[in-house]
């Protein structure tokens, strides 16, 4: 009796871990660039109240007939809680700064602690000393000044983007393949000022997230390479300047399965209700 007790408890543990997930997901619902989450869940321990045996032949023509095995479960817990790196759509917000990737790949930023992360939200600018920035303040990586195309695995390769003399250039266009151009003010020659790359990560599922729409590096991605955006044989997309990618939510389905969900957690709590009535019926044979 106590085991469906102990069961209940579980599964409202695992439904409730599942309830915080797709409330996480329907609040990013319009933040750019969020992934969203899955909850899965397995069985947990099983006490063996039955072992299986294999038929016998007892001589004489009698025969013992196989039996399976018995066991009694002790509910469920989370099995796994899984970033969806799904591709999502291009939201234009007329920003020439604002970029999105039209494929697979990661831009890779550099944190005002060194830190080296990435992220999927292209909203760029340049601060007053030439660095691209996102808005958290991290400098975006690739090569300066016409330096860049060239694959590499070493992120070590790659610089923070900084443009010399910024105030020098103006009409600074960030183009397609992630080459940053401007135009001379006293030449009015077109200088290509610095190239970002983007990220291929083989596995992103082994991506941790980090807040402020950041992944850090961890075990398990495979090795990563760092690109001209939409290059051959990179695996990354292009890039297409004025806008950026919108969330991969689906509200529907998690309305659907904050129904089940809620369903499910209410099942649970059930168990616990009719078990501790046949406890309280246990314990009034005595009268």
């Amino acid at each position: 009796m106590m085991k469906a007790l102990y069961s209940g408890v579980s599964g409202m543990r695992s439904h409730q871990t599942k309830m915080d997930v797709i409330g996480n997901n329907i609040a990013n619902v319009n933040t750019y660039g969020y992934k969203s989450q899955r909850t899965t869940f397995r069985d947990v321990y099983y006490q063996q109240m039955k072992n299986p045996a294999n038929p016998d032949d007892l001589g004489g023509g009698v025969y013992r007939g196989g039996t399976n095995s018995g066991q009694v479960g002790y509910g469920a817990q989370i099995g796994s809680i899984d970033t969806l790196h799904t591709i999502s759509g291009y939201s234009p917000t007329n920003s020439s700064r604002d970029v999105y990737i039209n494929g697979d790949g990661y831009f890779m930023v550099e944190t005002s602690s060194g830190d080296k992360l990435y992220t999927r939200l292209g909203s760029f600018n340049f601060d007053s000393a030439g660095n691209l920035v996102d808005p958290n303040g991290s400098i975006v990586m690739g090569w300066n000044g016409s330096a860049g195309g060239t694959t590499t695995t070493d992120p070590d390769d790659l610089s923070p983007i900084h443009i010399a003399n910024f105030d020098d250039y103006k009409s600074i266009t960030i183009n397609t393949d992630g080459s940053i151009t401007g135009v001379h003010n006293t030449t009015d020659t077109v200088t290509v000022l610095g190239q970002i790359a983007v990220a291929y990560i083989p596995n992103p599922n082994a991506l941790v997230l980090e807040g402020n729409s950041y992944y850090r590096v961890g075990n398990n991605v495979g090795t990563i390479s760092y690109n001209e955006p939409g290059s051959a044989g990179s695996g990354t997309g292009a890039l297409v300047t004025g806008g950026l990618e919108m969330s991969n939510v689906d509200l529907a389905n998690e309305f659907s399965d904050m129904i089940i969900t809620q369903r499910g957690y209410q099942a649970n709590t059930k168990i616990i209700s009719v078990v501790d009535q046949m406890l309280e019926e246990l314990v009034n044979l005595k009268r």
